[in-house]
């Protein structure tokens, strides 16, 4: 968890997802966004959950990651309490088929209750959309989301010469 009044909320179904989830972690420490990091099982601990989806805005939370595998409820029945913008990442687990479970139980939510749904073990995604977000309204981090993607196109470029440079 990182120091200051956390922002962001990353929650996962288990424990189990922390190793996905370890990416949404990574970029915002790297982008500097306070976040809080928690397990909320949609099915295991339904109140907690609950308890969770209902208090994050009052705790100061301004988007909450949701990581889960399986049947992935998690992202949409936290967007069905809350008003806050929820970002769904579907983790390929060990119970999964292919992670396609995870995959649509998090994209196909009905009209009324949307989730932003990243690509299959894509939390790294999901913690940059977090930023661009929270970056709509703090300067800061829309400047240090500029210097990440400027750093990005450069690493790019740099292989792009060392490929090109290279003999066939």
């Amino acid at each position: 968890m990182s120091s200051a009044q956390p922002i962001v909320g990353i929650i996962m179904g288990s424990k189990s997802d922390l190793p996905v989830m370890q990416d949404a972690i990574d970029v915002l420490n790297h982008l500097k966004v306070p976040f809080e990091v928690s397990v909320v099982s949609a099915h295991r601990t339904p109140k907690r959950m609950f308890d969770y989806a209902e208090g994050a805005a009052n705790r100061g939370i301004q988007v909450i990651i949701a990581g889960a595998g399986g049947a992935a409820h998690l992202p949409g029945m936290v967007a069905s309490i809350t008003h806050l913008p929820v970002i769904g990442v579907p983790v390929k687990s060990s119970n999964s088929i292919d992670g396609w479970d995870s995959i649509l139980s998090i994209l196909q939510m009905p009209n009324g209750i949307p989730v932003a749904t990243v690509a299959l073990n894509a939390a790294k995604n999901a913690g940059i959309l977090a930023a661009q977000i929270v970056a709509t309204a703090q300067p800061e981090v829309s400047n240090r989301l500029i210097a990440y993607k400027a750093e990005l196109k450069e690493k790019v470029e740099e292989t792009a010469v060392e490929v090109e440079n290279m003999k066939f």
